[in-house]
C-alpha cells in the first residue's frame, strides 16, 4: 500500500475528509478535456451538496438514487447522500424504465438524481415517497412532462455556507457509524432477477483498501474512468481507489469503442485503466492479432526464439501507446478474460491485474498484484489483503469446488430478502460466491465457472460452458459464444465478426456468402473439437446474428438463452 492515509473509523465520510484534505491542492476529477476540480473544490461542493439534501429533508436512513452516467457531479451527489446518513441507490443507465420504477418503489427512494438522456424513464413515474427529480448536466427541456430541477440551479441560488453550517453537517458526518448501510446496489446480474445487495460504509472502504495492494500508486497517477460508477467494480476502482491515494479521475462521458479510447487517452494519458475483457479483446484482435495475421514477416519471427521476445515487447509498446503511452495498470475485470488475450499481455509485458469478485463483496475477492512473478496465467490472481478464500467440497482428482469468501467486505445481507442472504451467507460470515475453482499452491486463485451453469451430460461428465467458450472466443472470426445443451448434445452459439466476414466475402452473391459462414462453422468447430476431450466436443455450432444481452460488465445473460426443466434436462427458448 501506496501513500494511503490513515481511515478510522472506516466510513466513506472520513474517508472523503482525510483524503480531501492531504490532497487538497491537486487535480481530483473532470469529464474527458475538461479542466478538473481540485480535491478541496470537490469536498466543498460535496457539503454544499449535503446542506441542499438537508434542506430538501433527507435524513439518516433515506435512499438517494442516482439514474446517472458517470460524472464529478455523479460522484458529488453519492458523497452528499451519504454524508449525511442516508443510503444512495445507484442504478445503472442501461436499465429500463421497469426497472427504474420498481427500484424506486421498493427503496422508497425520496430523490431522484439523473440526466437529459435518462428523464424519459421516469416522465410518467410518481410515488409518495419521491419529493423531487433533479437533473445533472443541463437544464430540462421544456417539453418535458416531469417535473424536475437543474441541480446546478439549486446549488447556485444557494447562500455562501457559514460555518454554523458546515458545523451542521459535519456532526451529521460523524454520527454516521461505519456499520451504517452506505449503498443498496441492484446487479442486473446474469441469473433472472436482481436483488439490492446492502454495503456498509466499511465494507466500501476496506475493499478499496484492500485493492490498494494492487499496484503501487501515487498522487501523480491518472484513472481513466470508462464504466458506469453504479457497478461496485467501477466504484471501487475507479473513485474509491484513486481518492485514497489523491489521483486525478478522467470520466469518460460516452461509449469506449476503440476510436473514443485512442483520442482521449492521447489527450488524457491515463496511468491507469479499468477495462472489461470484451473491449481488450476487441483492442487484441482488431489491432494485434490482425497484425499478426496480415504480416507473413511477423508471423515469421515470432516463431523465432531469440527474436520472439522482443517483437512481442514491441506490439505490447503499441497497446500502450494507443492508450496514450504511461499505462502502469490495465485493471481487468467483470467477466473472465480469454486465455490467449492474457498471454499476449503477459509476452508483450503489458502492466496488467486480473482480478475477481461480486457486487456481495463490494466487489473485490483477488486479483494481481500487478508484476508479481507468482501470478499464473489464466488465474484470477491471490486473494486480496484482508479477505479469505476457501474451496468447500473439492473434486478429489481435480480440487475444484464452490468459492466462499470471508472478509469485512462482505455485504450486510439483501434488502427485505433474508431468505436469500441466508442461502449466500452463513453464520461464521461465509458468502458461497455460486463459483467453481480452486487454489493453486501460489495460492492463485482460478475461477472454472458457475456452479449452475454446469453441464453435465449422459456420460456422467462435468463440462464446464466457460472454459469452452474461452478455446471459442479466441478464433478470430468469432466475436462471442455461448455454450449450452442441446438434446442431450453440446451445441455453440456463435456470434460471428461479420466486419472480418463482409471483408473475405466481399463482391459474393448472398448464396455464396451464406455457403462461405456455413462452411466456416463447420471449419470452426473442427478446430475447436481438437483441442477438446472427446467427452466436451461440441456436435453444433449455430449462427446467431445478433449480439447476446449482457449486463453491465459484459457477461452474457444465459439465462435468455437455456432454461433447466423441473427433471434438470435444458430446454432452449426460441
Amino acid at each position: 500500500m501506496q501513500n494511503v492515509p490513515p481511515i478510522a473509523p472506516r466510513t466513506l465520510n472520513r474517508m472523503l475528509d482525510v483524503c480531501c484534505q492531504t490532497f487538497a491542492t491537486r487535480p481530483a476529477m473532470a469529464m474527458a478535456f475538461a479542466t478538473p476540480l481540485s480535491y478541496g473544490a470537490l469536498y466543498e461542493r460535496i457539503v454544499q451538496a449535503s446542506d441542499l439534501l438537508l434542506e430538501l429533508g433527507v435524513k439518516k436512513g433515506d435512499r438517494v438514487a442516482i439514474l446517472a452516467e458517470n460524472s464529478p457531479e455523479w460522484v458529488t451527489v453519492y458523497f452528499a447522500a451519504v454524508r449525511l446518513g442516508a443510503v444512495a441507490v445507484p442504478m445503472l443507465p442501461d436499465f429500463l424504465d421497469t426497472d427504474v420504477h420498481h427500484i424506486l418503489r421498493e427503496t422508497s427512494a425520496r430523490l431522484l438524481f439523473t440526466t437529459g438522456r435518462q428523464l424519459a424513464k421516469v416522465e410518467d413515474f410518481s410515488a409518495p415517497s419521491l419529493k423531487k427529480i433533479i437533473i445533472l448536466d443541463s437544464p430540462p427541456q421544456p417539453a418535458s412532462s416531469a417535473a424536475v430541477d437543474a441541480f446546478a440551479d439549486l446549488l447556485a441560488q444557494r447562500p455562501r455556507l457559514e460555518p454554523r453550517a458546515k458545523s451542521k453537517i459535519q456532526r451529521a458526518a460523524q454520527r454516521v457509524d461505519e456499520n451504517d448501510t452506505a449503498a443498496f446496489i441492484y446487479t442486473s446480474g446474469t441469473s433472472g432477477h436482481s436483488k439490492a445487495v446492502m454495503l456498509s460504509h466499511a465494507n466500501l472502504v476496506t475493499n478499496a483498501l484492500s485493492a490498494a495492494s494492487l499496484a503501487p500508486l501515487t498522487p501523480e497517477w491518472t484513472f481513466l474512468s470508462l464504466l458506469p460508477l453504479s457497478h461496485t467494480f467501477a466504484f471501487t476502482i475507479n473513485c474509491l481507489l484513486p481518492l485514497l491515494h489523491g489521483c486525478r479521475v478522467v470520466h469518460a462521458g460516452q461509449p469506449p469503442t476503440p476510436t473514443v479510447l485512442e483520442r482521449i487517452c492521447r489527450k488524457e494519458r491515463p496511468t491507469a485503466i479499468c477495462l472489461v475483457p470484451m473491449v481488450l479483446e476487441k483492442i487484441y484482435k482488431k489491432r494485434i492479432l490482425a497484425a499478426v495475421t496480415g504480416s507473413r514477416l511477423l508471423r515469421l519471427s515470432l516463431r523465432l526464439p531469440g527474436i520472439s521476445a522482443t517483437v512481442w515487447r514491441r506490439m505490447g509498446r503499441r497497446l500502450l501507446d494507443f492508450l496514450g503511452g504511461e499505462i502502469r495498470l490495465i485493471a481487468i475485470g467483470g467477466a473472465a478474460l480469454n486465455h490467449e488475450v492474457e498471454k499476449f499481455l503477459d509476452r508483450a509485458a503489458v502492466p496488467y491485474a486480473v482480478g475477481y469478485g461480486l457486487t456481495e463483496a463490494s466487489p473485490v475477492i483477488s486479483g494481481g498484484p500487478v508484476n508479481d512473478p507468482t501470478i499464473a496465467i489464466g488465474s484470477a490472481g491471490k486473494p486480496v489483503p484482508g479477505v479469505a478464500v476457501k474451496i468447500v467440497s473439492p473434486a478429489a482428482d481435480t480440487g475444484i469446488g464452490e468459492i466462499h469468501a470471508r472478509g469485512e467486505n462482505i455485504m450486510q445481507g439483501y434488502y427485505r430478502n433474508p431468505g436469500a442472504t441466508r442461502a449466500v451467507l452463513d453464520t461464521e460470515g461465509w458468502l458461497a460466491t455460486g463459483d467453481l475453482g480452486y487454489l493453486d499452491r501460489a495460492n492463485n486463485l482460478f475461477i472454472t465457472g458457475r456452479s449452475k451453469n454446469v453441464i453435465v451430460l449422459s456420460h456422467g461428465e462435468n463440462i464446464y460452458p466457460e472454459a469452452v467458450e474461452d478455446k471459442i472466443n479466441a478464433l478470430p472470426q468469432v466475436v462471442e459464444s455461448l455454450v449450452r445443451e442441446n438434446n442431450g448434445r453440446l451445441e455453440a452459439l456463435i456470434y460471428l465478426d461479420y466486419d472480418l466476414i463482409d471483408r473475405d466475402t466481399a463482391g459474393q452473391s448472398p448464396p455464396q456468402k451464406h455457403h462461405y459462414i456455413k462452411t466456416l462453422l463447420t471449419e470452426l468447430r473442427q478446430t475447436v473439437n481438437r483441442e477438446l476431450p472427446p467427452f466436451a466436443h461440441i456436435a453444433l455450432f449455430t449462427e446467431r446474428q445478433e449480439p447476446f444481452t449482457k449486463t453491465a460488465t459484459h457477461k452474457i445473460k444465459r439465462f435468455l438463452y437455456t432454461a433447466t426443466s423441473g427433471n434438470g434436462r435444458t430446454n432452449l427458448l426460441p
